[in-house]
C-alpha cells in the first residue's frame, strides 16, 4: 500500500481506524474515530466512507459508525479460532451448566489473552471478561496457563517487561511470576485469587491441539470464597473432550 505524506501506509491507517473499536466502544462518530486513530478529519471521513461502502463498517440510524457484518463474515471464514470455539462449545456448556458461574475460552494473541467465548448465568458473580476482549498474561488465570505453556521467548519477553497490577494481589515481581509459572506447569492448571478483581478467583486449564501443543485456556471465574476443586475437575474434563474433538490423542 502507498504511503501517506506522514509516512504511514494505507494499511496502517485502515488498521488504526478499525482498532478504535473495542468491546466497550462499539459505536462512534467519524470525528471520534479520526481523533482516536490520530488521523486528520478529512482523511478519517474518507477512510470511514470507503469502509462503509465495502461493508466493513456500517452506519446506524443516527449515522454513527459500527463494525459491519462483512468484516465479521470475512474474519470467521476458515478461522482456526472458530474451529476451536466450535469444538469447545458443547463442553463449555456442560461446565457452565454445572458450575453456574462464568466459563471462558481464551487464546494467545500478541502477548495477551484474547477471549473467544464466555458463558455466564444470570446470577453469576462479577467478571470483567468480554468476548473479543483481552487480559494481560500475568494477571489472569487464562493468561498464566498460556504463558506457562508458551515458548521460552514469550516467557522471557513478558518477564522482562512491565508487570502492571490490576489489584493488590496481581503478581508484579518477575521472580514471583517465574515461580507461579513453574507451579502452573507442575499442577496442570492455574489458580489466580484476586488477580483481576478482589472479589473473584480465576481457575484455568490448558487445551491442546492435535499435535499436543497448548493452543488455548479454558477457565472459570468464581466468587473469591468458592471451592475450586469441582470447577477444576469440570474444566479438565471439558479440556480433554475438546482435545479429542480437535484430534489430540493422549
Amino acid at each position: 500500500m502507498a504511503n501517506s505524506p506522514s509516512g504511514d501506509s494505507v494499511t496502517d491507517r485502515l488498521l488504526r481506524v478499525l482498532e478504535t473499536f473495542t468491546p466497550t466502544r462499539t459505536v462512534q462518530t467519524a470525528a471520534e474515530i479520526g481523533r482516536r486513530a490520530g488521523l486528520p478529519t478529512s482523511t478519517a471521513h474518507r477512510l470511514v466512507g470507503e469502509l462503509v461502502e465495502t461493508g466493513l463498517l456500517e452506519r446506524d440510524e443516527d449515522r454513527r459508525i459500527r463494525i459491519g457484518m462483512r468484516l465479521w463474515e470475512l474474519a470467521t471464514r476458515s478461522s482456526h479460532a472458530l474451529r476451536l470455539r466450535q469444538a469447545a462449545m458443547p463442553y463449555m456448556e456442560r461446565v457452565q451448566g454445572r458450575i453456574r458461574e462464568h466459563t471462558q475460552l481464551a487464546i494467545l494473541e500478541q502477548d495477551e489473552a484474547l477471549f473467544l467465548e464466555r458463558l455466564s448465568s444470570p446470577d453469576s458473580g462479577s467478571n470483567v471478561t468480554r468476548v473479543a476482549g483481552r487480559l494481560p498474561l500475568h494477571a489472569s488465570s487464562s493468561g498464566l496457563v498460556l504463558l506457562a505453556f508458551g515458548t521460552r521467548e514469550l516467557q522471557e519477553r513478558i518477564l522482562a517487561g512491565a508487570l502492571h497490577p490490576l489489584t493488590r494481589e496481581t503478581i508484579v515481581d518477575a521472580a514471583a511470576l517465574r515461580r507461579k509459572l513453574a507451579e502452573v506447569r507442575r499442577l496442570g492448571h492455574a489458580i489466580a485469587p484476586g488477580y483481576i478483581e478482589a472479589v473473584s478467583v480465576g481457575v484455568a486449564v490448558p487445551v491442546r491441539d492435535e499435535t499436543g501443543a497448548v493452543i488455548a485456556a479454558l477457565s472459570a471465574v468464581l466468587p473469591r470464597d468458592a471451592q475450586v476443586e469441582v470447577p477444576l475437575f469440570e474444566l479438565h474434563s471439558a479440556a480433554r473432550d475438546t482435545e479429542r474433538a480437535l484430534g489430540f490423542r493422549r
